[in-house]
């Protein structure tokens, strides 16, 4: 499978996004610039962390509009894979390819930790390596990752087994204390309804190898290679 990484002018994560699925992966990747209007063959497209244009107006605001989201949503429409992490969760989100907002953390503070998230539903193929209620310890940092959605959606969201990854404590309880920003429902990662665009406030690609603080990225990461 072919991997596009997009860069946008404040993107900081993409290069790390690179690194881990081509470096430590093995994978075959191509960078790609917000001005491109191609893919150049990519299947799978990943928007990564950072501050996009600044995060001027509101985090992925003006990313939406970047020349490289209309083949992006292109490829979402026609079935193909689209992962936004972090600042890319975001541009997701105001680009309507993700349900939801991502909005200013409860502590109105810029937040940088490392959280246990509890996989919700593994039938999918960005979590399909994995079992419902397994665990995973991946790195946060951002000051915009409050998930919220309208009360009658949240609900129908929560039926579809669209929210994929939750933040719990290390007993894999949704507590107070372990939602680190005050997300709805402790949402920390949610898919569309076909399955096909999945985005994640946490880092996956800072935790590939034991040396940067664990490897529980890895099966995020190989769930989908299994998955397509």
């Amino acid at each position: 499978m072919k991997w596009g990484v997009v860069t946008f002018p404040g993107s900081l994560d993409d290069r790390d996004v690179v690194w881990a699925l081509a470096d430590v992966m093995g994978q075959n990747v191509v960078s790609l610039w917000h001005k491109d209007e191609r893919l150049h063959g990519a299947e799978c497209v990943i928007l990564p962390g950072g501050f996009s244009y600044g995060d001027y107006l509101r985090c992925g605001a003006l990313a939406r509009f970047s020349p490289i989201m209309n083949s992006v949503a292109r490829l979402a429409e026609d079935g193909g894979i689209v992962v936004g992490i972090c600042n890319g969760f975001q541009v997701l989100c105001e680009a309507r390819l993700l349900p939801g907002a991502l909005t200013r953390n409860r502590s109105l503070s810029f937040i940088c930790d490392q959280v246990t998230l509890r996989v919700e539903n593994p039938s999918t193929r960005f979590t399909c390596l994995m079992n419902r209620g397994d665990l995973l310890r991946l790195p946060i940092k951002h000051g915009e990752g409050l998930y919220v959605a309208p009360e009658d959606e949240l609900p129908q969201l929560e039926e579809r087994g669209q929210v994929l990854l939750r933040y719990v404590s290390s007993a894999g309880e949704a507590t107070e204390e372990a939602n680190p920003n005050g997300s709805l429902n402790a949402i920390a990662a949610v898919a569309n309804e076909t399955f096909n665009v999945f985005g994640l406030m946490p880092h996956p690609e800072h935790a590939v190898e034991a040396g940067l603080g664990g490897t529980d990225g890895l099966r995020l990461f190989n769930s989908l290679l299994r998955g397509v």
